[in-house]
């Protein structure tokens, strides 16, 4: 932490060069993200560097709240929204007053409408492009690739997400681990919410089960990102990188769609990789064919896939598997995703005179085929 300090004084000499980002990351609510943060503050001010709370989230918790005094704040902008004054990440006030290090709590955050950026991780990118440092937070269950797993997991699906991409970004990661038991200790003796919540809570998220699940996927992102910077690093130094890229092929399905997209994404995240989104657009999925809500999840699709890190590629032929060869031979893909056979893209494949020709030439190419559940 300390060259993490040290080099924010240096950086601002250099305008041109972007501030670092420091996440911390926990398996939900309550384990001590914020007041990490916090205390990281407090040392950097003693320690004289000019470091300011942008946002922080204390939720009442009197532990967190005791912290903030003594730390300078910039004051969070003001905004009516539904006859309702609401507060909001200030980024204007943060680029003028130009600290080494903002703290920017609640990166999954979604801004209010209006606001220039519909998400908080947006802001932090402009603060980042500003050269200033920013140490952020955000629970495992907000990351975009792992939503269906939290989602099995806990029976709810998380709708405030961000792209894995801001992980991968991250000079820093580091997680805020407690076991079940702490963690539960925490919420009986009303550290986390209001007494009157705390029964309901045990009742449904905070459940030992649960936690233990999202405790291992917070212990495994970390590790991954650890795992992939690493040796991502030692194979750029001996030469020997393959540059492994993936292409998701999709369908207007929505839901086969969804996790195709994701999936994919968290396939090229582990391999640091490019990666592509195809979608073919063939005479039966012409605009005037299919409903307009099938649209409009098609579009939510490709701006999902654009959020993730992957680049799109809108094709209109009633040839799919020439087009995905194409694809293929083109970008230099080394993998291909497709979803689980519904009546959708991978049948309207196999029923072409092509398929045969595709494989052929996939596996000459040494390209293979994942099929994501």
């Amino acid at each position: 932490m300390q060259e993490f300090e040290a080099d924010n004084r240096q950086e601002k000499i250099q305008p041109d060069k972007k501030g670092k980002l420091k996440i911390y990351i926990g398996m939900s609510a309550g384990v001590g993200k914020s007041y990490r943060m916090l205390q990281e503050a407090h040392t950097m001010l003693q320690n004289g560097v000019n470091v300011k709370v942008g946002y922080i989230e204390t939720h009442g918790r009197k532990e967190t709240e005791a912290l903030v005094a003594g730390l300078p704040v910039i004051p969070r902008r003001s905004v009516f929204y539904k006859g309702k004054e609401l507060d909001e990440l200030d980024v204007q006030a943060i680029l003028l007053m130009n600290p080494d290090v903002v703290i920017v709590d609640e990166l999954a955050h979604t801004n209010i409408p209006g606001s220039k950026n519909e998400k908080r991780w947006q802001d932090v990118l402009d603060i980042l492009d500003a050269g200033i440092d920013v140490i952020s937070a955000v629970n495992i269950q907000h990351i975009e690739s792992i939503n269906e797993d939290v989602k099995h997991i806990t029976g709810i699906e998380v709708q405030e997400r961000i792209p894995d991409k801001i992980l991968q970004i991250a000079d820093e990661v580091v997680n805020i681990d407690l076991t079940a038991d702490e963690l539960i200790t925490r919420l009986k003796e009303g550290k986390i919410y209001d007494h009157a919540k705390v029964q309901q809570a045990l009742t449904n998220f905070f459940q030992a089960e649960k936690i233990l699940q999202l405790r291992e996927l917070a212990l495994k992102e970390v590790a991954g990102q650890v795992e992939r910077k690493v040796d991502y690093e030692v194979t750029l130094k001996q030469n020997a990188y393959r540059h492994e890229r993936f292409l998701a092929c999709i369908s207007s399905n929505h839901e086969t769609a969804q996790r195709v997209i994701r999936k994919t994404a968290r396939l090229a995240s582990y391999y640091n990789s490019r990666w592509f989104v195809l979608y073919v657009q063939t005479p039966k999925e012409s605009k005037d064919k299919i409903p307009l809500a099938a649209q409009r999840h098609l579009i939510n699709n490709f701006k999902n896939g654009t959020e993730l890190g992957g680049e799109i590629i809108q094709l209109k032929t009633e040839n799919i598997a020439r087009a995905i060869m194409e694809v293929v031979l083109e970008k230099g893909i080394t993998t291909v995703c497709i979803g689980k056979p519904h009546f959708s893209l991978f049948q309207v494949i196999l029923k072409t005179n092509v398929f045969n020709q595709l494989l052929k030439t996939l596996s000459l190419n040494r390209v293979d085929i994942v099929i994501l559940s």
